[in-house]
């Protein structure tokens, strides 16, 4: 199965030039690392950073250049940064290409639960319900169970949803599976994992049409 940087570097194939990209917080930041160099790509963060790019290297880190999780980034030539009314402005006005987001659930519909636990304290839901109203690309980036081994595809969110009906993709530790109005459709496996471990690992409805190609990343 893949690790975290996997799932990152397998999503930065879906990342085409031209793009303005939103990357979330948690894998998704991985992403900037892993997309080609011979394609020209915005990435953009909530917090007001357009031209992000790969994380820096020990010691040559910025404090005061950081994305939405509040990790030290690098910027390309020409980036910009600008204020929080700015950046969602950019994102309501569907200025972004692709949405890239972590997830706690996500529903054979397409439903997103990816800001709240229910008893835990959160500061409030951030800019992730702007992103998944707002965006008409989103993969999520996610492991495919919890650590009880429990399927995070599920029926049905039992979480908070963050938005309705709204996941195009999903890259887990095991698979690529695309959201469709009957289920969950298996695109891709990761290596060494096989069908059976993936239909096992999944509670939503699985699609398995033909033979299932091994992801290449």
């Amino acid at each position: 199965m893949l690790d975290k940087n996997g799932i990152a570097k397998r999503i930065a194939k879906e990342v085409k030039d031209g793009y303005y990209v939103n990357l979330g917080i948690g894998i998704p930041t991985l992403v900037a690392n892993f997309v080609r160099d011979d394609i020209d790509v915005e990435f953009q963060s909530e917090n007001g950073v357009l031209g992000m790019g790969p994380f820096p290297f020990e010691g040559e880190e910025d404090a005061d250049i950081i994305n939405a999780g509040k990790q030290t980034i690098t910027t390309l030539p020409g980036a910009s940064f600008f204020d929080s009314a700015t950046s969602f402005g950019m994102i309501r006005g569907k200025h972004v290409d692709l949405t890239i987001l972590g997830a706690m659930e996500v529903a054979e519909n397409g439903d997103i639960a990816n800001w709240k636990i229910p008893g835990k304290m959160v500061k409030g839901m951030g800019g992730a319900m702007d992103l998944v109203a707002s965006a008409e690309n989103i993969i999520v980036a996610m492991m495919h169970t919890n650590r009880a081994g429990q399927s995070k595809l599920l029926k049905k969110c039992s979480l908070p949803l963050t938005g309705v009906g709204c996941v195009t993709k999903i890259v887990t530790n095991l698979a690529v599976l695309e959201v469709t109005a009957d289920g969950f459709v298996l695109k891709e496996r990761a290596p060494g994992i096989t069908v059976e471990e993936i239909q096992g690992a999944t509670e939503g409805t699985l699609i398995i049409d033909g033979d299932i190609p091994e992801m290449v990343i």
